[in-house]
C-alpha cells in the first residue's frame, strides 16, 4: 500500500505531490496521457523552413497576483526569470473599419487609484478613436459595474449569483464600452457573455484588476511552460521520494476501511493500488466522470464548465510594425487574442534574429459552431482577421499550424457550498485540487491550481500527523478600493438586519 495516491499529473497534482514528498510521505501521481502537464502539457513538434518549434496549449502569463506558484518555483530554484509584458493592445473591428489602442501600460501605470484607474485609458487619443459618444454618455454603467466588482467578493462572501451571467451586467451598454469587456471577458475567461457565470467574472476582475493597479502587471515564461514549469517540477517530486506513471488512467475509486482502492488501467492491462489517501486533480470533467464509475456523484452536484479551443500560429518571413506583443480582439473579429511569440519566447526571438521573420499566436474561444468548422475554413477567417489587424503582413505568411485544444480550460463559476467539491470532501481521505475547485481563496487559474493544490496536500499531512504549509497572502486592496468594499459590506449588512426586522 502506498502512502498517497494523485490522480492527475498537472499543475495541481504535481504542487500537492510535492509539498507531500517534502514533509516525507511518498506519493504516487497517475496521470492518464503519456505526457505530463495538463493544460501546460508539452505538445508536438512542427517544423518549419528547416526549424523545429515545440508546440504547446498556448501562452502563459504569470501574474503578479500568482504568489504560491512564484514561492513554490522559487523555493526548489526553478523559477524562471519572466518576460515582462510591455504593452496589450485592444483592435476592434466593425465592419471595415477597424481601430486599436493600447490598454496594458495605462491600467497598471495609471496615476488614478483603483478601482477607478481605468480613467487613465480616457486621456490617449489612440482610446479617445475607439469610443462613440453614446459609449462617453454611458460611462456610469462602466463605472457602476466595477464598483460592483469591488463590492461583492463572491468567494470570500459565498455568494453563487445562481443563474446570473456577465450578460445581465452589460445589457444595455453602447458598442464601444460593451465591446472592450467583452474582450476583456473572453481573453480571460475563453467563453462569450451569456456563458460566463457573473460569480466568476466577478472573482476573475477581483483577482486581475480592480482592487489594485499592480495586480495587472505579468511575465510571460521565457519558454514552453513544459520544460520551464513541468519538467522541473515532476523531477523534484522524484527526488524527494515520490513516483510519477504516465499512461495510466484511474477508472474508479473504492473506499475500504481505513483506506482507498484506486482501479488503474494503462498499456500493460489493469491493476489496483491501495492507498491511506487519494488527491482528485483531474479537470472537473474528469472528476465528475471518475466520481460517476464509482457511484459517487449526487445529482445536485454543480460541475464548472470545461471549454474546448483553437490556438492557430502564424509563420511571417516579415516583422510588422513596431507595436505591443498582445493584445485583445473584439467586434467583429472571429479571433479573441495574439501574442507575438518572437517578442516573448527565447525560441522564437532566435528565429527572427536568424531569419528576419516573425510569428504570431491567435486564440478562438468559440462559440462551438465556429469552432465546429472544418479546418481549412477556420484558418483562413483566421487568416482574414489577422489581414485586417496587420496589414502590412498581406502577402508574407510562409505558415499556419492551426491546434484543436480539448474541453479541459475550467469557466470558472460557483455553486453552493454543500454542492460544489472543495478540497476537503465529504468521504475521509479523499481530496481535491485544480482550479475549478471551491475555497474562499481569492485566486484563479494557474495560481488556484497550484494553491488548491498546497491545500489538499495539509489536508492529508495533518490527517497523518505532519505539520501543514502555509499558504503566502495575497496584496489587500488599494485603499480606495478597500474603502468602497467596506462600504459596500456594510450597506448590505443594513439591508439585510432591516429587512430582518420586518419580518
Amino acid at each position: 500500500m502506498v502512502d498517497v495516491v494523485v490522480i492527475g499529473g498537472g499543475l495541481a497534482g504535481l504542487s500537492a505531490a510535492l509539498h507531500l514528498a517534502e514533509r516525507g510521505l511518498k506519493p504516487l501521481v497517475l496521470e492518464a496521457d503519456t505526457r505530463l502537464g495538463g493544460r501546460l502539457k508539452a505538445m508536438d513538434l512542427i517544423t518549419v523552413e528547416g526549424e523545429q518549434f515545440a508546440l504547446e496549449h498556448g501562452v502563459h502569463g504569470v501574474w503578479s497576483g500568482y504568489r504560491n506558484f512564484q514561492a513554490m518555483l522559487a523555493r526548489h530554484e526553478l523559477r524562471p526569470v519572466l518576460v515582462p509584458a510591455r504593452e496589450e493592445r485592444w483592435i476592434l473591428r466593425y465592419g471595415d473599419a477597424v481601430r486599436s489602442a493600447n490598454i496594458g501600460s495605462a491600467i497598471r501605470h495609471s496615476l488614478v487609484p483603483a478601482p477607478f484607474h481605468y480613467w487613465s485609458l480616457f486621456v490617449r487619443p489612440d482610446f479617445w478613436a475607439t469610443m462613440s459618444l453614446q459609449d462617453w454618455l454611458a460611462l456610469p454603467l462602466a463605472w457602476y459595474g466595477l464598483v460592483f466588482a469591488v463590492g461583492i467578493d463572491p468567494l470570500a462572501e459565498q455568494q453563487p449569483l445562481a443563474g446570473m451571467r456577465l450578460s445581465n451586467i452589460l445589457r444595455g451598454w453602447p458598442p464601444g464600452l460593451r465591446a472592450l469587456f467583452v474582450g476583456l471577458a473572453r481573453s480571460g475567461l475563453a467563453a462569450s457573455p451569456d456563458e460566463i457565470p457573473l460569480a466568476g467574472f466577478l472573482a476573475f476582475l477581483r483577482f486581475y484588476t480592480v482592487l489594485r493597479r499592480d495586480a495587472w502587471a505579468f511575465g510571460y515564461l521565457p519558454d514552453e511552460s513544459n520544460r520551464t514549469v513541468i519538467e522541473p517540477l515532476a523531477r523534484r517530486v522524484v527526488e524527494m521520494g515520490g513516483a510519477i506513471e504516465t499512461g495510466r488512467k484511474v477508472m474508479r475509486l473504492e473506499r475500504l476501511p481505513g483506506q482507498w482502492r484506486v482501479w488503474v488501467q494503462g498499456v500493460d492491462g489493469s491493476n489496483e493500488v491501495d492507498c491511506a489517501d487519494v488527491v482528485l486533480a483531474t479537470d472537473a470533467s474528469s472528476t465528475r466522470q471518475l466520481l460517476a464509475e464509482s457511484g459517487m456523484e449526487r445529482p445536485s452536484m454543480y460541475w464548472p464548465e470545461s471549454m474546448a479551443n483553437a490556438v492557430l500560429r502564424f509563420w511571417f518571413d516579415t516583422i510588422p510594425r513596431p507595436g505591443a506583443e498582445a493584445g485583445i480582439f473584439s467586434g467583429d473579429f472571429m479571433l479573441d487574442n495574439f501574442f507575438w511569440l518572437d517578442r516573448i519566447y527565447d525560441p522564437y526571438i532566435a528565429w527572427r534574429h536568424r531569419t528576419g521573420g516573425s510569428v504570431l499566436e491567435v486564440h478562438v474561444y468559440g462559440p462551438p459552431k465556429v469552432l465546429d468548422e472544418p479546418d481549412s475554413l477556420l484558418i483562413s477567417r483566421a487568416i482574414l482577421d489577422v489581414q485586417a489587424a496587420f496589414p502590412e503582413l498581406r502577402g508574407h505568411r510562409i505558415a499556419q499550424h492551426l491546434q484543436r485544444n480539448p474541453a479541459t480550460h475550467t469557466l470558472f463559476g460557483l455553486g453552493s457550498v454543500e454542492d460544489h467539491l472543495g478540497v476537503v470532501t465529504e468521504w475521509p481521505g479523499l481530496v481535491c485540487c485544480g482550479d475549478w475547485v471551491r475555497d474562499p481563496l481569492p485566486a484563479l487559474f494557474m495560481e488556484r491550481a497550484c494553491a488548491t493544490g498546497i491545500l489538499a496536500a495539509n489536508a492529508v499531512l495533518m490527517r497523518h500527523g505532519r505539520s501543514p504549509w502555509p499558504l503566502l497572502p495575497y496584496p489587500e486592496p488599494e485603499a480606495f478600493s478597500g474603502w468602497i468594499e467596506r462600504l459596500m459590506r456594510r450597506g448590505r449588512a443594513m439591508r439585510r438586519q432591516k429587512s430582518g426586522k420586518k419580518r
